[in-house]
């Protein structure tokens, strides 16, 4: 389905019935990643995945995808489905775009799950880099990307999920240039949003890889412990959806069941 957003279309899925799960991707990704995870948590409850702003099969608009304005055009998929309330559920950039939304939406939330993500804010090192990254972006698109998915499996995932990491490097080829340089700049000037979690009394749980090569492990645990947010700890890296497939479902039923 598509939604007109600031003359910006954007595209999402809506299946099933009962409580109202929003699931978001990541950088590079679109709604298809989550097309393994869908059909179960469907069985139970409403289940939408939303294309952000320059992924998929949803438009730009400009230069600076913010994580604010990412999760307004959330909050414009949920009023015109009359969502009163949701369960998100964010992968890595979609996290970003969940604690974004909880920070102006707080009433709307029941449950906030950060999966491969964290309320930090880019330390200085990772803010060079995607400086750097949207400088090299336009001469070097397909070699960076490929590049990027690469670093995101390590050397065991890379074999045993070969065809997955393939579909999932095709989708990320897909992504318009200008989507790619909007979504790092917006990942660039977020700002840290740990009183998101810290503060706030819905469901909170962070999933993370012990072998992430994105996310510093021991930060996350604690982030985690600072925060009082719920803990799973997968074995692998920075794609559970993925990587660790079955115990992800699992763990996200569990979340996603009335309080």
């Amino acid at each position: 389905m598509i939604l007109e957003y600031k003359n910006a279309d954007i595209f999402y899925t809506d299946e099933g019935k009962g409580t109202a799960v929003v699931l978001i991707h990541g950088f590079l990704e679109n709604a298809t990643m989550w097309q393994n995870i869908t059909p179960e948590l469907s069985k139970k409850n409403r289940v939408i995945t939303v294309d952000l702003l320059g992924h998929g099969k949803s438009d730009c608009l400009g230069y600076v995808h913010s994580m604010e304005l990412f999760a307004e055009t959330i909050a414009a998929v949920l009023k015109q489905l009359r969502i009163r309330k949701t369960f998100l559920v964010g992968h890595s950039l979609g996290g970003y775009v969940a604690l974004a939304f909880a920070e102006k939406h707080p009433q709307k939330i029941k449950g906030l799950c950060l999966m491969n993500s964290t309320s930090n804010k880019d330390d200085a090192e990772r803010k060079t880099l995607r400086t750097r990254a949207n400088r090299m972006i336009q001469n070097n698109f397909t070699s960076m990307v490929r590049m990027s998915f690469a670093n995101l499996f390590g050397k065991k995932s890379s074999v045993l999920f070969k065809a997955e990491m393939e579909a999932a490097l095709h989708e990320a080829l897909q992504t318009p240039i200008q989507g790619y340089i909007a979504a790092q700049e917006g990942m660039r000037i977020r700002p840290n949003r740990n009183v998101i979690l810290a503060e706030n009394d819905f469901k909170k749980l962070i999933i993370i890889g012990e072998k992430d090569p994105v996310l510093d492990f021991e930060t996350s645990l604690e982030e985690a412990k600072k925060t009082n947010t719920e803990l799973v700890v997968f074995p692998n890296g920075h794609m559970s959806h993925i990587e660790n497939k079955e115990e992800l479902i699992t763990v996200l039923q569990k979340f996603v069941k009335k309080l």
